[in-house]
């Protein structure tokens, strides 16, 4: 026995696993699309993913949780459902065999009656949803964007409000010192209406920001024009006098001060709610709760009650998750960048880590049942190891054969070894098949060849002739394992034995 001639033995012991892996690949590929195995287990893992853990998971805070993000129209408008009779039929009818399935009947705390794992009556959910559309809708289903816009949109008001009380205590300050002066009665006169303008070019800036017309850097900027302008015209039409020129000072000092830089201004009235502060923002009872409430009890009451309803729906896992994130954030951000961005794309970094976790279980899972299918396909298509060695060995028409039809599928994807198209493969291995009797199958041929006896249902087959067949279980296992590695494998391994028999690739 010499090297090519196991290597032709080998080569079309692959070649038979690899037809047979492609059917368990298809029938795998179908249960999945039928019982809609990634989408239930997407929605699981994110529902464990923000419980922190598989304990707390069926919590019918959580459950609800995770119904509102699949409700949100970037979750929901990637399952497209299709429209009229004809094309829903064969969407209605797998939901109709993966309602029998246990997954999507399993009660939940969190769930209606005759409510499914997809939530709220539905009866498919995405396979996929990018890290960013879930943390888009994670953030907008907990109302993050808008709380910490009010926020903001608070804290920018008592900041001019305390710029425009420094200025008009300066300006009170110079009137005192200068009372009964009467040089300084238009200057001053003058000067206070030049404040109610500046007061109304203030308000209209904070009503911009408010409105979402400007950001932040925008708005800190124009108040620092508004306040330059002021200074000027305070400058130029100022009598002579130590104490309007003490007034200028501390006017010049004050813009300085405050308005040195947009970041200065921001980072100083802390303007721009930092990640930790819109965490503390959803913890009931924490210093930022007790101002944000407060700021909108009176102002803004829709705000208010949709506030309070969200913390105290809110689960205590996701106020430790989002506290988690906030600490990984703390020592690589910049003081101004914007806490929403920060938190938003640790959620994405979160959500990839969680995912691939969630991917390594799932291929855990297919692999227990693949290994099932593989073991069944090897029954029924008596796909008996051992046998298919003995038949290459001996039959050479058959072994030639074999491996002429192997070299040409490798022939014709030599291209693409790494990324082949299994339908693509599929179609040149039943092209091969008409060519090809496998040694596998229950013909009287194949089973007089395996076992020596030609099996009848009229005839008594005995016990002796049962313990023959019972010599096939091993090779059976061993051909369920073979299969269970999948089609992708077996052609990669095929390539190359290929090569090692053909000595090589061609220089």
């Amino acid at each position: 026995m010499n090297l090519p001639f196991i290597l032709d033995i080998a080569l079309g012991l692959v070649f038979t696993y690899l037809i047979l892996s492609l059917l368990a690949s298809e029938i795998l590929e179908l249960m999945a699309t039928l019982l809609q195995w990634r989408a239930a287990h997407l929605r699981k893992s994110i529902e464990i993913l923000l419980a922190g853990g598989t304990r707390n998971s069926e919590e019918g805070k959580i459950i609800q949780l995770v119904n509102n993000i699949y409700g949100n129209p970037l979750v929901s408008n990637i399952n497209q459902e299709a429209k009229g009779f004809l094309a829903t039929l064969p969407r209605k009818a797998t939901w109709a065999i993966s309602s029998l399935t246990s997954p999507l009947k399993i009660p939940r705390s969190g769930a209606t009656k005759n409510d499914t794992i997809f939530g709220n009556g539905k009866h498919s959910g995405p396979s996929y949803i990018s890290a960013d559309i879930y943390a888009t809708t994670l953030m907008e289903t907990l109302q993050i964007p808008d709380f910490s816009q009010k926020l903001s949109e608070s804290r920018v008001e008592k900041f001019k409000n305390e710029r425009l009380n420094e200025i008009q205590n300066i300006l009170f300050a110079l009137e005192g010192q200068v009372q009964g002066d009467e040089k300084f009665v238009n200057f001053l006169s003058f000067m206070y209406q030049e404040f109610a303008e500046m007061q109304a070019d203030f308000e209209q800036i904070l009503w911009n920001y408010n409105q979402k017309k400007a950001d932040l850097h925008t708005s800190i900027s124009r108040m620092a024009e508004s306040v330059d302008r002021y200074i000027h015209v305070f400058e130029v039409d100022m009598p002579e006098s130590e104490y309007t020129a003490k007034a200028l000072r501390k006017l010049k000092f004050l813009k300085q001060d405050t308005f040195a830089s947009q970041e200065r201004a921001i980072t100083l009235g802390g303007l721009q709610p930092n990640v930790g502060e819109i965490v503390q923002l959803m913890i009931k009872g924490s210093k930022v709760y007790q101002e944000f409430s407060e700021a909108i009890k009176d102002k803004d009451n829709q705000t208010y009650e949709n506030f309070q309803k969200l913390t105290g729906f809110l689960p205590q896992s996701i106020t430790d998750n989002l506290t988690v994130l906030a600490h990984r954030t703390r020592t690589r951000i910049n003081k101004t960048e914007s806490g929403v961005n920060v938190l938003k794309q640790e959620m994405e970094s979160s959500f990839n880590s969680s995912m691939e976790r969630a991917g390594g279980v799932y291929k855990r899972n297919s692999k227990g049942v693949a290994l099932l299918i593989g073991f069944i396909i090897a029954v029924i298509a008596n796909a008996d190891a051992f046998h298919m060695i003995s038949r290459l060995s001996t039959d050479s028409a058959l072994r030639n054969t074999i491996v002429s039809n192997a070299g040409q599928i490798v022939i014709r994807n030599q291209e693409n070894l790494k990324y082949v198209d299994i339908a693509t493969l599929k179609s040149q291995t039943e092209e091969a098949l008409s060519d090809i009797s496998l040694p596998i199958g229950w013909s009287q041929v194949n089973v007089k060849q395996q076992v020596g006896i030609i099996p009848s249902i009229n005839s008594n087959i005995g016990w002796f002739s049962f313990f023959r067949f019972a010599r096939a279980i091993p090779g059976w296992i061993i051909s369920g394992i073979a299969i269970a590695m999948g089609a992708p494998f077996w052609f990669d391994l095929i390539s190359k034995v290929s090569k090692v028999r053909n000595t090589g690739n061609k220089p």
